[in-house]
């Protein structure tokens, strides 16, 4: 791989472009751990009155958002290592904003948490966050006592608390996020709460969320495998914690697409028990035939001969980039659903995936609604663009691995929002 960094005088900000060249893949790496599970424990390390402890934190930007967040609102985090923090938590605002970066997640988590206060609290975010939809938050915040003040159902969003409990009904069609925040806001509240979600989506994620607040000493009732009703006992506390985090099935899913089309890869602590939804993967290399081995938590993913598959990506669209990726490279036509969950991301990712992968030669059909067809191919010389997307980067990067010219990936730099040294280890297995 090689690294060119570029300077864009006018706003002061340096781009970092990657060359990707012809490969295989053979070795070992370990992901970085959950960002999605460490932005929950975060957050209720900052809930609970007390140290809590978290291991094995990845500090990649969407990480020290949320870390940020809870520092404005409160919280003491010492750094005891290079992967672990305490944190002395308590809700005492230290100041009347919270900078969430680019994190939608951070977003929707800590609004309602800013709304157990009863000071007004703004919330700001930068980049592709500004455009992207947070509407789905403002009247149920309003019907919980909520005071809100929005840009137009954009950042930024101003709110005063404090929040009260009660019966309410939220739209889940769009995003599990905002029922996350809800979720691990409410039980602090004085009432109870009966929450209502229409057509929920992203369903294992609401798993890890119940998960994270279990392990904090809260319980969050609802029928198993039914996701339409919550209920929230008010009046409860959080227990401070010590965790380590799990790995992130996210980021390791394009490494294990990297072994399926380009050789033999091992990842190392995941857990094939996880209630991340991106353990999906799984199933969907062994449906486009790649060799999978599980021992223990380490997977092990070998190239075959890969064919078409269908898959149904709905609840796990962070896996559309990585999935790309290995239908392009599989013989026949692939066909992926569930794009409607693409369109409000970091870009819009059916259209990216689309625009990004014909520059390599290889088709994507997206007209039929809520389904992307892709036809495997070669992989030819281009210059791509990461729309300032890391899962983008990381599946052309994969990709680019089939070329038997070079891939400059553009504005690569965007893979520091989940996997910091998502280069560095792909390189580390790189044989040519």
């Amino acid at each position: 791989l090689k690294t060119t960094k570029r300077n864009q005088n006018k706003e002061y900000t340096a781009y970092m472009d990657k060359t990707v060249s012809l490969g295989s893949v053979n070795g070992t790496i370990t992901p970085p751990s959950s960002k999605s599970y460490a932005q929950r424990a975060i957050a209720l390390a900052l809930l609970a009155e007390g140290r809590t402890t978290l291991r094995n934190i990845e500090f990649c930007k969407d990480t020290r958002s949320a870390i940020s967040c809870i520092e404005a609102l409160g919280a003491k985090v010492s750094y005891l290592d290079e992967s672990t923090i305490a944190v002395d938590g308590g809700l005492h605002p230290v100041t009347d904003t919270l900078m969430v970066g680019e994190s939608g997640l951070a977003t929707r988590l800590f609004t309602p948490i800013a709304s157990l206060n009863s000071t007004p609290i703004c919330i700001k975010g930068e980049g592709t966050l500004l455009h992207r939809p947070m509407m789905m938050m403002i009247e149920p915040l309003r019907r919980l006592g909520v005071e809100v003040r929005d840009g137009g159902g954009h950042l930024p969003i101003e709110v005063k608390g404090p929040i009260h409990g009660g019966n309410i009904e939220v739209d889940g069609s769009f995003s599990s996020q905002f029922i996350t925040g809800l979720l691990l806001a409410l039980p602090l509240a004085k009432e109870d709460t009966t929450l209502h979600v229409r057509s929920a989506v992203s369903t294992p994620y609401i798993d890890m969320t119940i998960d994270t607040a279990k392990r904090f000493g809260v319980e969050i009732m609802h029928h198993e495998g039914d996701y339409s009703e919550f209920y929230i006992e008010g009046g409860q506390k959080y227990t401070p914690a010590d965790l380590a985090i799990e790995g992130d099935w996210s980021g390791a899913s394009t490494m294990l697409v990297a072994g399926a089309i380009s050789g033999r890869v091992t990842v190392k602590n995941l857990s094939t028990l996880s209630k991340q939804a991106d353990t999906a993967i799984c199933r969907a290399l062994e449906r486009a035939g790649a060799g999978i081995i599980i021992e223990g938590d380490s997977i092990t993913v070998t190239k075959r001969r890969l064919r078409s598959f269908t898959f149904d990506a709905t609840n796990s669209p962070d896996l559309f980039p990585a999935l790309a990726a290995l239908a392009a490279a599989a013989h026949g036509q692939s066909t992926i659903i569930g794009t409607q969950r693409l369109l409000h991301k970091e870009s819009d990712r059916a259209e990216t995936i689309r625009q990004e992968y014909e520059k390599l030669g290889i088709e994507v059909d997206i007209s039929e609604e809520n389904v992307m067809k892709i036809r495997g191919g070669e992989i030819h010389p281009a210059t791509v663009f990461s729309h300032n997307d890391h899962r983008i980067a990381m599946s052309l990067a994969v990709s680019a691995l089939r070329c038997k010219g070079d891939v400059t990936i553009e504005n690569a730099e965007c893979v520091e929002k989940s996997y910091p040294t998502f280069f560095e280890d792909l390189e580390s297995i790189t044989v040519r």
